[in-house]
């Protein structure tokens, strides 16, 4: 009877499950259904489009000295036909609306550029839910140098653009009578300072890749020749014109862009 008792007394213990240190874990996201996620998707979109039209009316009432401020990296050159005023700078329109149509354009796209940092905002406030703590932590960082990062290629290309500008301009000036339009200056430059505002972001990139497991700071180390060689084509590339200036610019640029990746990438580890 004693064995037995004891017997039941051990299998009793057995059955117990042993007490388990709970480890920390790491928070995770929010949970959210898929109709929840497409009304947050709304209203952050919402939000996003009644910040455009709020810079785009900004845009549109100061466009006069906005359009003279980025009308002077066009040459005189370009100013064959007419005269404005006092001696400005003007671009010819070939229809009746062309000249609201532009203005207009270029209304939104001061919209755009005024309402960047809540765009990014609500970019981040919709994928923060779903991100780990550690992952929120960066978040935000990353989307004020983002814009700063944007913001600075936008006016490096700005500075730059005026040696393109004034090569394609003056190419053939003999034989050519260069009629610039509105809507062709507008576009290019647009395209242009795009270019560099895309370029540099290039820390971000490397950073994220780096985030994700793709890469580390010692590979961009290692690859550094490689990497800087690809980077000087890529500028020869990108800027149009075959002045020395431009690629120099943007090649400098994408040197320093690929160093400061190399810092970001080792600061917020992996």
């Amino acid at each position: 009877m004693a064995i037995s008792e004891l017997d039941q007394e051990g299998s009793a213990g057995l059955d117990e499950p042993a007490p388990v240190k709970e480890e920390e874990e790491e928070e995770d996201g929010a949970t959210m259904s898929l109709v929840e996620h497409l009304e947050e998707l709304r209203r952050r979109i919402i939000i996003c489009a009644v910040t455009i039209v709020v810079g785009s009316i900004v845009g549109f009432i100061f466009w006069q000295p906005i359009l003279h401020f980025l009308l002077i990296p066009l040459p005189a050159a370009a100013d064959a036909l007419a005269h404005g005023p006092n001696g400005t700078t003007i671009v010819v329109v070939n229809g009746v609306g062309e000249a609201f149509s532009v203005v207009l354009k270029l209304s939104v796209a001061v919209g755009i550029c005024l309402g960047s940092p809540m765009i990014l905002y609500q970019l981040w406030a919709f994928v923060a839910p779903g991100l780990t703590r550690r992952e929120r932590r960066w978040a935000g960082p990353f989307v004020l140098i983002g814009f700063a990062l944007f913001l600075a290629g936008i006016a490096v290309g700005f500075l730059t653009l005026r040696f393109p500008v004034n090569w394609l301009i003056n190419f053939g000036k003999d034989n050519f009578l260069e009629l610039v339009t509105a809507d062709n200056y507008f576009t290019f430059i647009a395209f242009f300072m795009l270019a560099f505002g895309i370029v540099f972001e290039l820390p971000l990139i490397l950073t994220f890749l780096a985030q994700i497991g793709a890469l580390t700071s010692r590979t961009l180390r290692r690859k550094r020749a490689v990497a800087l060689v690809i980077l000087w084509i890529l500028s020869t590339v990108l800027t149009p014109g075959t002045d020395p200036y431009s690629p120099v610019v943007l090649g400098t640029a994408m040197t320093i862009l690929y160093e400061l990746s190399i810092i970001l990438i080792r600061v917020t580890g992996k």
